[in-house]
């Protein structure tokens, strides 16, 4: 069965059908390589046993592929947000921690009163 055949007998998309063959989950045969007219180059495309479609059709697999795959997005997108939330409450430790490092090696904050006095320690130029 050519590629087109199967999204229509299992009505899925052809982004299901290409991630489905690259997780394993929908077997190729083979591979056909055509040279269409009108085209430079050759189109090479997977082909399918009609046994094994009309097999997943039965079980109705697609379905059970969906919600999967539905459920491995909300997975993705929870730990993904969970490491940006750390990200961002790790981003105001940092800057907590760089003044409570210079306290710690003893370095201590110069007492200026006046403008003079930031002059003298070159803050100003």
């Amino acid at each position: 069965m050519l590629p087109r055949e199967v999204e229509d007998v299992l009505t899925i998309s052809s982004r299901e059908r290409h991630k489905w063959v690259k997780d394993g989950r929908l077997q190729s045969i083979g591979t056909r390589t055509v040279k269409m007219r009108g085209r430079s180059k050759k189109v090479t495309f997977h082909v399918f046993d009609p046994r094994h479609i009309e097999d997943i059709l039965d079980r109705d697999m697609p379905s059970v592929w969906r919600e999967a795959d539905a459920q491995a997005v909300a997975e993705n997108r929870r730990r993904g947000a969970g490491k940006a939330a750390l990200t961002r409450a790790g981003k105001g430790e940092r800057k907590t921690n760089v003044a409570t490092r210079r306290r710690n090696k003893g370095e201590a904050r110069p007492q200026l009163d006046g403008f003079d006095a930031f002059e003298d320690v070159g803050l100003l130029r």
